[in-house]
């Protein structure tokens, strides 16, 4: 279930002074594996002084392209994304495991739509891939994209962009907002209020956005989720992915009435019967047993841990990304999710 497959990189671009993109060279007999939806991410698995590490990058390219890309921005004690930045070259070889991922846009040609995107940084990633595959896919829908960065030389993409742009000049816009420089046709300032009013009730007020995507930091697409349900858009329109976890103040309390819980782990189709306590999460607990149970970000944000609760009941900490119907439904992160019952059977199967 979180098989990893060799992969060599083919090649590596600078995208900017922090950033490069990467393209790896996928075997003919992985091809039917690594296809994806646009919106999905890969996850990597390598050891960084004599530790494992995981971590996440959305896709970059559209389905269609054949190429399997991603952008990595280095951080501020970044293990990985600096590992990646000043240590990785063309013919390395990481541990790739297929693509995944919730934040994904499916095509429909015999449809026309209207889709808004609104990207922060290295956002941009899996909503240049959604971008792709609309203009290529869908012919006569239109894509606005609103794309804040501190300034031209830090904006991912920005070459390419302008070039989608002017190939699909009638069907493709492109609002930039930059926070610390002026630029000719561009917003000064952040993603706020503001803009996402200019967009939705001035400049495009007569246009029909049939779907809006947000990817970023939280503070940005909590903004532009209330302005837009302030503006009575349907959640259910409304498609975002985080790229950072929520802050440590709003995590849910876990209060439950058992010291032992009788845990079922079903992964890979074999049940595997634990005793645990409700103070570990879920996920903690089965990798303890070294369960072969998928996992990534290990904070509540990507979805590589998603399982399914058959009996019993959890709490999840924190929750970013499921929907109040999908919980309805049994679906965890369990990476987040602590069980309140005496026993629990986890299915990461049923997913």
């Amino acid at each position: 279930m979180s098989s990893f497959h060799k992969l060599s990189i083919k090649d590596i671009n600078r995208e900017t002074n922090k950033a490069i993109s990467i393209s790896f060279n996928v075997p003919e007999n992985l091809k039917s594996t690594f296809k994806f939806t646009a919106g999905q991410y890969i996850t990597f698995k390598t050891i960084i002084d004599g530790n494992e590490i995981r971590r996440d990058y959305s896709l970059c390219t559209s389905p269609k392209s054949g190429e399997l890309k991603v952008a990595i921005k280095e951080v501020q004690d970044g293990t990985f994304s600096a590992y990646a930045n000043n240590t990785l070259q063309a013919g390395d070889t990481l541990e790739v495991a297929p693509p995944k991922g919730r934040f994904t846009f499916t095509p429909n040609d015999s449809k026309t739509k209207n889709i808004a995107l609104f990207a922060a940084g290295s956002g941009i990633t899996p909503v240049l891939s959604i971008i792709k595959c609309a203009l290529e896919e869908e012919v006569h829908s239109k894509v606005i994209l609103v794309y804040g960065n501190k300034t031209t030389e830090d904006t991912m993409f920005l070459n390419e962009l302008l070039e989608l742009q002017h190939a699909y000049k009638e069907r493709f816009v492109i609002q930039f907002v930059f926070s610390q420089t002026t630029e000719d046709n561009a917003i000064f300032g952040r993603i706020e209020k503001s803009t996402v009013n200019l967009i939705v009730k001035n400049k495009y007020k007569h246009v029909d956005i049939d779907d809006f995507y947000l990817c970023g930091p939280e503070a940005m697409i909590n903004t532009v989720k209330d302005v837009l349900t302030d503006h009575g858009i349907d959640s259910e329109r409304i498609h975002y992915e985080l790229f950072k976890a929520a802050k440590s103040d709003e995590v849910t309390e876990v209060t439950t009435n058992t010291e032992v819980t009788k845990a079922t782990i079903i992964v890979d189709d074999e049940e595997t019967v634990i005793e645990m306590s409700p103070k570990q999460t879920i996920l903690e607990a089965a990798l303890d047993e070294d369960l072969d149970a998928p996992y990534s970000c290990q904070g509540g944000i990507c979805s590589s841990c998603l399982a399914r609760i058959k009996e019993g009941e959890a709490i999840m900490t924190q929750n970013n990304i499921l929907t109040e119907n999908e919980v309805a439904e049994g679906l965890i992160l369990t990476c987040q999710a602590h069980p309140t019952t005496p026993t629990i059977v986890v299915d990461y199967d049923d997913v």
